[in-house]
């Protein structure tokens, strides 16, 4: 082997002990079935998964938001390098960011990648993506280099869509099953966390920046969990290309509805915001005097916010502005 190899294999051993599998669990409804016989026991039943890493030595795992389920009873299954099994806890997420966490049970010690910094990056850079492709084979590098900064998509599956912002850009391998792992860089920290790859396309892979995360490691080192007040409707961003599709009376702001209403409700009951009288077909133009945009939605304004705080909402209804005062959850 040359030089650079022997370092390329030195780092990937290094690193690979602190890459996970993500299993994801959905308990089935237990509830009595004259169909099913009493001999049948209720399964969990597996969806898709993903990849993580270890960020510290406490347990605590990074892997991308749409690799976790939004189903509270959904339950989690670690299968870390060596093939241990553990359980783990979500202990938070962060929508604006697109990352969730969790954390494996029992308390045991982990090894875990150093943060690196993703706001020195630079095109041609060297990278390595490492995580359980296809959910068949784990531990599975590849390697390329950085070819795009700050990039923009919007990337879906079948529980959610996402606009993101700010990704870096790979040409390293990133496959169904990545989504979650690490992007290394060639010291051996992580500089990203693999999100999505390009359908049809060969060589374009995007990853979250690791220091959009740093924030709330640290709530997650100090309180132990990320707690993000929730509000608790689904909206479309309004833009000026949307505004003349639709013919809408502003050209900003968010209009709370849902793709899918009979589904997922635009306003989630029970919610604050229907306990504050938001509607579907409501336009939220402000929260706390902050405007909504496409640069400010709702997330990131929530994320400054401390939980029972009272919100003033200015929105708009059927032509007429509304200021509603909506305490959070």
């Amino acid at each position: 082997m040359t030089i650079s190899e022997k370092r390329t294999v030195q780092i990937i051993k290094k690193v690979l002990p602190a890459v996970v599998s993500i299993s994801v669990f959905k308990n089935q409804d237990k509830r009595l079935d004259s169909r099913i016989s009493f001999s049948q026991k209720p399964k969990d039943a597996l969806q898709e998964g993903g990849s993580g890493f270890f960020v510290d030595n406490k347990g605590t795992i990074v892997t991308a938001l749409h690799v976790i389920s939004s189903n509270p009873e959904t339950e989690y299954q670690i299968t870390t390098f060596n093939n241990k099994v553990y359980k783990a806890k979500k202990i938070g997420v962060s929508f604006v960011n697109d990352v969730a966490f969790l954390k494996i049970e029992p308390n045991v010690k982990t090894p875990f990648i150093p943060l690196g910094n993703s706001s020195s990056l630079q095109l041609g850079q060297e990278v390595f993506a490492i995580g359980n492709v296809l959910g068949i084979f784990q531990n599975t590098v590849s390697k390329g280099i950085i070819s795009g900064l700050s990039r923009s998509i919007i990337a879906k599956n079948q529980e959610m869509e996402e606009d993101l912002h700010g990704l870096i850009q790979t040409d390293a391998a990133i496959n169904p099953g990545n989504s979650g792992g690490p992007l290394i860089d060639s010291q051996g920290k992580v500089i990203g966390i693999n999100s999505a790859s390009v359908a049809y396309a060969e060589n374009i892979g995007f990853a979250i920046p690791i220091n959009s995360i740093k924030k709330e490691l640290e709530k997650i080192h100090r309180f132990g969990s990320l707690k993000i007040p929730f509000l608790g409707v689904r909206y479309i961003l309004i833009n000026k290309k949307i505004q003349e599709i639709f013919k809408m009376p502003v050209s900003q702001g968010a209009l709370v509805a849902s793709p899918n209403p009979k589904i997922k409700p635009a306003v989630i009951p029970r919610s604050p915001a229907e306990k504050g009288g938001i509607k579907e077909g409501d336009i939220i133009l402000e929260i706390n005097n902050l405007a909504i945009t496409p640069q400010n939605k709702i997330e990131e304004i929530l994320e400054k916010t401390s939980q029972k705080e009272i919100l003033k909402i200015k929105l708009l209804r059927k032509g007429k502005i509304k200021i509603l005062q909506i305490k959070l959850d």
